[in-house]
């Protein structure tokens, strides 16, 4: 048996190996939660620093002044890139930028040191024979000299179609606001014409329904018939060599005509609704009689 100095010995030799730093975490009683590691453990030290830095959470400001910061720190939405446009949205940008590109190009009279600034007088001219004052002027001028019922029937419903695609393309210039391909001010008489902005052409819009008016009421000759389409284009083109108007523009201004034309097709005014018309405008109209 070993005897009690041994015995002693042993304990204190155990004792000074626990006293290392490497055996320190042997001498801490396990906690009643759990056995894991010291650093997990929450000890005083450690339970302090967590109590404190709720205390520095809960004494952070909580007004609005932090979330405008936070506010502020984030990117608008113009300069956020989309990482997977579709495909209807590239197609799209793709044929904006021809668009664009293409009536840049083609704006070669819009102002007297480009390429055709020559021309440009001319070309205004042209565009002036397509404006809304001058048909809508024209067509009072004649409606007054009219002598026959089929010439009176014509003109006024071509008056009103006139004022209608007045109305109507400058109403849907107000909505989508669409600027020129070289941001041209508009004329005293565009602003007469409410012809502020590019989309749609209203010259075009009303050249092509004019045109196809004239063509379908009026007894023309072929040569007449083919310089009338001949000017209606001339006239949706001149806008665009003036920079005006883009090639989009341009062509929906031509569709656009095209449907007021069916639509005036469809609600014709008949002769005796006409002849009213012009009785209550010259104050000549006698319900009684």
């Amino acid at each position: 048996m070993p005897s009690a100095y041994n015995v002693r010995s042993r304990a204190r030799e155990r004792n000074s190996i626990l006293s290392r730093p490497e055996f320190m975490s042997l001498n801490h009683q396990p906690l009643r939660g759990g056995c894991g590691p010291p650093e997990s453990r929450p000890g005083p030290k450690r339970a302090a620093q967590t109590k404190h830095q709720t205390t520095q959470k809960s004494e952070e400001p909580t007004d609005g002044s932090s979330n405008d910061r936070r506010e502020s720190t984030k990117m608008p939405e113009e300069d956020c890139m989309q990482l997977n446009p579709s495909f209807k949205g590239i197609a799209l940008n793709s044929l904006l930028a021809i668009d664009i590109c293409l009536s840049k190009s083609m704006g070669v009279c819009a102002s007297t040191s480009s390429s055709w600034g020559g021309c440009r007088s001319m070309v205004a001219l042209l565009a002036l024979t397509g404006h809304g004052i001058t048909w809508i002027i024209g067509t009072i001028v004649c409606l007054t000299r009219s002598n026959t019922l089929a010439g009176q029937e014509v003109l006024v419903n071509l008056l009103l179609a006139l004022i209608l695609d007045v109305m109507t393309v400058a109403g849907v210039q107000r909505l989508v606001k669409r600027r020129g391909p070289w941001e041209m001010t508009p004329g005293f008489l565009d602003c007469i014409a409410m012809d502020v902005y590019s989309f749609p052409a209203a010259h075009a819009s009303r050249a092509a329904m004019v045109s196809k008016f004239l063509l379908s009421h009026l007894v023309l000759a072929v040569p007449l018939r083919i310089l009338l389409v001949l000017w209606a284009f001339l006239v949706g083109m001149s806008r665009v060599l003036l920079g005006k108007h883009h090639l989009t523009d341009m062509v929906c201004g031509f569709a656009l005509g095209m449907f007021h034309f069916s639509l005036m097709e469809t609600v014709w005014l008949s002769s005796n609704t006409c002849q009213t018309i012009i009785s209550i405008s010259t104050l000549s109209w006698s319900p009684f009689y």
